[in-house]
């Protein structure tokens, strides 16, 4: 690519042409511009799919594409990086789409993705001082910000590239109002090669407006409906400037455990031309929703404004009820919506792509090996270690996975309950080596009470962490400690076992198995799926409870028995064909004699 463009249909001007914030609307060299963008995250879409979804997009009649960038997936460990150049990947591949781009780099994103695309390690250190002017948070925000950057500086508008505007923070208005910490954010950016607009997106409240405002930048609102009362209280703060909605929830996102969340497509295509007619410009949330691939969902907190009550962890799928579904199909809201914005276009609009090729015929894994999760965790987790008090999933530097704690209670003494004080997020237990109970945050007392001296196992898995509201960045794990009666228990004994741990294939598929002893109990199953004419299909998992699935070492992400997802999608190119390696990892036990695995 030569990094300029051609003037022709798609309407992004040739490399020289400036975009700009004007007194009333965006400007193209001078001429009104009317910015019809869609939310894609190339983050959750797998890379040789990026090319259709974009065609998508054009093909609904948008010029625009919006992504997050989640810090957590690309600095997993301090110092430690991985693929930042996906950002540009990406990027390049929405030029050659024929679209703009908005560039939302955080550094906190939300997304529904665990801890809001904070790293972990991050919010251990600082706390509650994430998100503010503190310098030692700041520190870590301007050395990711100069290894990032660069990624999106040389594919900015003003240098033939497809980025016009880039966002400060995300929603900070939600969250606080430290107007010290907006500018250094903003000046960040300008330090270290933005030149393309900059802007903010808060919800339409006043307090969020004046807590995530920067005087001399754009601001934009997020609502999913009544654009005239949204646009009228920006109208209070921003007399002047564009309008856009930054993020138009035409669907919403799942939470395990509960119903599906669905919104009319044509009362979603109604709001949208509301927004359009009042002369605004818009981006999509989501155009495409696409998949929480390795474990990296978040989780919110029910609870009112306050967003500080019980868990509700989100789903794999992050479909969204967009209007290009997780398969990457048309849906109906993808035709109503191309019918409302057909007539925003000088030319008429391209023909969606064809959809991605299906699986040919469905197939059945034969599972033939099978490893206890405590000889996963002696072989691929971090060193067994002894600690007065239960130590955190952060302080086991585990991002994503399971923690091992074992206590040794004293005897003689009678039955008393056992509990987990301060429990995130969910417990299986064993007393001598046999299931004694689930523990959860709302229920984090075993039923039946045990007796001394006895072996107390508790595998605990983060189910996501939180990803909005004022709980971003609380540790995981067992916080306030293992209680017998009202008594601590004290020599805890701790292994991490990380997702990334799997990541090691050889190391994998080198220890010792087999299937017997299995059969439904907790545990990684290993198999292999025989395919001819492999493409983009869904694995079901008919009978078993909670755990991770792997394709070819490719994580498709946790499935649960409770719903309301059923099936972990498959993007195709992850498949090949003839024979293909399955892995399960069973956290709580699947049901019957042979609990079967399908790609459909």
């Amino acid at each position: 690519m030569d990094g300029g463009y051609s003037v022709g249909d798609d309407g992004l001007g040739a490399r020289g042409d400036s975009f700009r914030v004007g007194a009333d609307d965006f400007e193209l060299d001078g001429r009104p511009v009317r910015l019809l963008s869609g939310a894609l995250h190339y983050f959750r879409v797998h890379e040789e799919q990026w090319e259709h979804r974009l065609a998508m997009l054009r093909a609904m009649g948008l010029n625009c594409v919006e992504t997050y960038v989640p810090w957590n997936l690309h600095e997993p460990r301090p110092g430690e990086l991985h693929d930042v150049t996906a950002l540009g990947r990406f990027l390049d591949a929405a030029h050659a789409a024929g679209l703009w781009a908005i560039v939302r780099p955080g550094p906190y994103i939300c997304a529904e993705w665990d801890n809001g695309g904070l790293p972990y390690w991050l919010t251990a250190e600082v706390g509650t001082r994430a998100r503010t002017r503190d310098e030692t948070y700041l520190a870590h925000v301007e050395r990711w910000f100069a290894r990032l950057l660069p990624q999106v500086v040389s594919r900015q508008h003003d240098r033939g590239g497809p980025v016009i505007m880039v966002q400060v923070e995300n929603e900070y208005g939600s969250y606080g109002s430290d107007q010290v910490y907006l500018r250094r954010l903003a000046d960040l950016l300008r330090a270290h090669g933005i030149t393309a607009e900059l802007c903010t997106s808060d919800g339409p409240e006043d307090h969020m407006l004046t807590g995530g405002g920067i005087p001399g930048v754009l601001a934009t609102v997020n609502f999913g409906s009544q654009a005239r009362d949204g646009f009228a209280t920006l109208r209070r703060h921003r007399p002047k400037g564009p309008l856009m909605c930054m993020e138009f929830w035409c669907g919403w996102f799942d939470h395990w455990g509960a119903e599906p969340v669905v919104r009319d497509p044509q009362d979603a295509a109604d709001a949208l031309r509301d927004i359009l007619d009042l002369g605004a410009s818009v981006n999509i949330y989501m155009a495409h929703g696409g998949t929480n691939f390795a474990g990296w969902a978040g989780a919110n907190r029910a609870g009112g404004a306050l967003h500080d009550g019980r868990l509700q962890p989100d789903t794999t799928s992050y479909d969204y009820d967009a209007p290009i579904d997780e398969h990457g199909r048309p849906t109906e809201k993808f035709w109503l919506f191309r019918e409302v914005l057909a007539a925003y276009s000088d030319t008429p609009l391209p023909a969606p792509p064809p959809p991605p090729a299906p699986l040919a015929a469905p197939a059945s894994a034969r599972l033939t090996d099978w490893v206890p999760l405590d000889t996963l965790a002696d072989a691929l987790g971090t060193p067994e270690t002894e600690h007065a008090v239960p130590p955190t999933f952060e302080d086991l530097h585990v991002d994503r996975g399971l923690v091992r704690y074992t206590v040794d209670l004293p005897g003689p003494r009678e039955p008393y309950p056992l509990s987990a004080r301060g429990l995130r997020d969910r417990a299986v237990v064993y007393v001598d080596g046999a299931p004694a109970g689930i523990l959860t945050e709302d229920a984090p007392a075993l039923p039946e009470p045990i007796a001394g001296p006895a072996r107390v196992t508790l595998w605990t898995e983060s189910l996501g962490r939180v990803n909005y509201g004022p709980r971003v960045g609380e540790p995981k794990g067992i916080t306030g400690g293992i209680l017998h009666e009202r008594q601590y228990a004290h020599g805890v004994r701790a292994v991490g076992l990380a997702l990334g741990a799997f990541d090691d294939g050889a190391a994998v598929r080198g220890l010792a198995a087999g299937l017997e002893g299995g059969r439904g109990r907790p545990g990684l199953y290993r198999g292999t799926l025989d395919l001819r004419g492999p493409g983009d299909a869904t694995l079901e998992l008919p009978g078993w409870g909670r755990g991770y699935a792997w394709l070819n070492g490719f994580c498709l992400g946790r499935y649960w028995s409770v719903g309301p997802q059923h099936g972990l999608y498959v993007p195709g190119p992850v498949l090949r064909e003839g024979t293909n390696e399955v892995w399960i990892l069973e956290v709580e036990g699947a049901t019957g004699e042979g609990p079967e695995v399908r790609l459909v």
